[in-house]
């Protein structure tokens, strides 16, 4: 089992982590990742860090589709991978329509077709061979009844196969990804539930396909106060993070088994009694999703994802170079 850091987002302040990445390449932490939302960028803290490192590898968790066409996409991607001498995991996500729609003012359609898409017109690009044209619906190229012509990227990436994650959390997205991409992000797994959620969908999946699973890492001789800080993120995401009528992380606890918590919890949320919602949070949903405790119990727990498919941890959460070499310890000794 491979490990990352995850810095996830920004959130009211800008987070500088230079001297956090270093001491996780020193200690052998195969990647580090970001991630935005409705915040900061993704792509910009990654340069940053690339550019004061030398061999860990660099990758995004994700980068939102809506964002950004999937021509920007791609050259970013080549261009920070031409910078960072060939380091880049290129994470992507169609996101829910709370974002797309709110913040970038995009419609939330059809979010499978879209991401094969996107990611086909990417490889066009990288690979170079031709250029450019996409009659998809979603991202024509170049566009119809316009002026433009078809184009072939000016620069020639480092590599025309860099190589594309895909965050997803329902069924048909985890087959996506096992599909076309070369590893899979999932932002809530519960190692015990993996194979019965997901084995079908990731019955396509290569031999090197790489299951890369966003994990909360907090390592306390308090366990309550561990799990009540997970059971915050459960919060927001289940409760505000989508609307009442179509939620994808309220979605992937119910596939999880707890349905009825779930609806409960945002029906809670939505009205306003978010005390109630945080503390109809199950214990051992918050438990099942995380490693938290003393880095005994932590090493007892691991246990459990390496009996999963899960072949990558991106442990979110350590902030300090003591925590990061515990962590390390137990994942790699």
């Amino acid at each position: 089992m491979r490990l990352g850091l995850n810095l996830g987002y920004w959130q009211r302040g800008a987070n500088d982590a230079t001297e956090l990445v270093q001491a996780a390449e020193r200690l052998g932490y195969d990647s580090v990742w970001t991630a935005e939302a409705y915040g900061s960028d993704a792509f910009t803290p990654l340069a940053w860090y690339g550019s004061r490192t030398s061999t860990i590898k660099l990758g995004t968790s994700v980068v939102q589709l809506s964002a950004r066409t999937p021509a920007a996409t791609a050259m970013t991607a080549l261009t920070l991978d031409h910078l960072t001498g060939g380091r880049l995991i290129l994470g992507v996500g169609a996101s829910g329509p709370q974002v797309v729609e709110g913040w970038y003012g995009m419609p939330f359609a059809k979010p499978l077709a879209r991401t094969r898409e996107y990611v086909e017109i990417m490889r066009k690009i990288w690979r170079r061979e031709e250029p450019v044209t996409s009659d998809g619906p979603h991202y024509p190229l170049p566009l119809p009844g316009g002026l433009g012509k078809p184009l072939k990227s000016i620069t020639h990436p480092l590599r025309a196969d860099i190589p594309v994650y895909l965050g997803a959390e329902g069924p048909k997205n985890v087959a996506l990804a096992a599909e076309i991409g070369q590893g899979w992000l999932p932002l809530f797994a519960f190692p015990e539930k993996i194979e019965t959620m997901y084995g079908p969908a990731l019955a396509g999946a290569g031999p090197d396909f790489d299951i890369a699973a966003m994990v909360t890492v907090i390592v306390t001789d308090d366990l309550r106060a561990a799990l009540d800080m997970v059971k915050m993120t459960l919060t927001l995401y289940i409760g505000g993070m989508g609307a009442r009528t179509r939620n994808f992380h309220a979605d992937i606890m119910g596939r999880m088994g707890y349905a009825e918590e779930a609806a409960h919890i945002q029906s809670l949320y939505l009205d306003g009694r978010r005390d109630e919602a945080f503390a109809a949070i199950p214990d051992e949903l918050a438990d099942g999703i995380a490693l938290l405790g003393p880095i005994g119990r932590i090493r007892e727990r691991l246990d459990l994802w390496r009996k999963s498919p899960v072949t990558n941890l991106l442990v979110m959460g350590p902030r300090d170079v003591p925590t990061l070499t515990a962590v390390r310890d137990a994942v790699l000794g």
